[in-house]
């Protein structure tokens, strides 16, 4: 299969990720406690970082915030990234509490003395700024142009805002459109990539719940990864920000981009099924989510083609009446009654990773 041709960007750093120039596309995503209360924020990031955070935003959303973000920042591992809307003081406060990188929207931050203010906070400590347009957003003018928020004005905002920091010497620069809906977002980022070579962070805003959210995540970031485009990435689910990792890693292992995990292949039951399948699957995801080494996992309820398809992965199971053979890397080693099944899985796991997860 041939491989993915990304598009070429210029490389950032945040922390010490590489975000663009070839860099692999990192995940991201932002914490919904209370920044304020900052142990129960360092709590979830920690929590967040094991399910595979790779980069973490907090919003900032006043003074009190901006003092806790040195604790934050200096409790966990991760790179810190400050989002700030509407006071350009909180960023600078941010930037002197050690974040990493902030985001911005520049047009709410109180206009161009105030930007400049951002900017020059930012260029002393070398922090890189993400411009992040969203279709909510869009300055008046844009949206008396072009009559929506559609890909148009969010790509004139982009640039720009873009055009505001270059004249002001700061190109440490990370960029984002995002829109609700899936097509426009999709487009937006087209259209930009074309006019710039800024690095990008993908993401459906307000994607929603879980099932729904993530597909429209798999679909507009999905898409985007598949043609080049997106050096960073947030999968954005109305839940416990957890949650957005699995999604997040899902999508980067479908087009190959990343490994990181288990990939669970399972069927998804007919009348052939002999096994109790379903609740099987469910409790093996929910202990398999633990596992951070590349692993593929196949958990199969008959015989036509489960055998196929567990004998394709590192494990698996093929279910037949009331029990299940078990694959490991393509041979056949024992058949096993169906109730110990679960356990019997989870052992050799845990054998080939090294990771406790009972």
């Amino acid at each position: 299969m041939e491989q993915i041709k990304r598009r070429v960007s210029r490389q950032i750093r945040i922390g010490d990720v590489p975000i663009g120039g070839g860099a692999p596309v990192s995940v991201q995503s932002m914490t919904n406690t209370d920044t304020r209360d900052w142990r129960a924020t360092v709590d979830q990031i920690k929590r967040m970082e094991d399910a595979g955070c790779e980069i973490v935003r907090v919003a900032v959303l006043d003074r009190e915030a901006a003092d806790r973000f040195a604790d934050i920042k200096k409790s966990i591992r991760i790179p810190l990234i400050a989002d700030i809307h509407f006071d350009h003081r909180l960023a600078t406060a941010a930037l002197e509490s050690g974040a990493d990188a902030v985001r911005i929207n520049p047009g709410n931050i109180g206009g161009p003395d105030k930007l400049k203010k951002v900017i020059q906070a930012a260029r002393e400590r070398e922090a890189p700024v993400r411009i992040g347009v969203n279709s909510g957003s869009v300055e008046k003018d844009l949206l008396a142009k072009y009559g929506r928020p559609g890909p148009e004005a969010m790509v004139e905002s982009a640039l720009r805002h873009i055009r505001f920091f270059e004249d002001n010497g700061f190109e440490l620069l990370k960029i984002s459109l995002k829109s609700s809906d899936v097509l426009d977002t999709i487009a937006s980022y087209r259209l930009l990539a074309g006019k710039t070579d800024y690095p990008f962070h993908l993401g459906v805003t307000e994607a929603g719940t879980v099932v729904g959210g993530a597909v429209k995540s798999a679909l507009g970031i999905g898409l985007l990864l598949f043609e080049g485009i997106g050096d960073t990435m947030r999968v954005s689910l109305t839940a416990d920000p957890v949650r957005e990792m699995s999604v997040a890693w899902s999508i980067l292992r479908a087009l190959k981009l990343r490994e990181r995990g288990v990939e669970l292949v399972s069927c998804p039951t007919c009348g052939r099924t002999e096994i109790d399948l379903i609740p099987l699957v469910e409790k093996a995801e929910a202990l398999l989510q633990k596992v951070k080494t590349p692993l593929k996992v196949a958990i199969m309820g008959c015989v036509v083609n489960g055998p196929g398809e567990a004998r394709e992965a590192d494990v698996g199971i093929a279910g037949g009446r009331d029990s299940g053979i078990l694959f490991k890397r393509g041979e056949r080693v024992e058949k096993v009654p169906q109730g110990e099944l679960l356990g019997r899985l989870i052992s050799e796991v845990e054998k080939m990773t090294g990771e406790k997860l009972a």
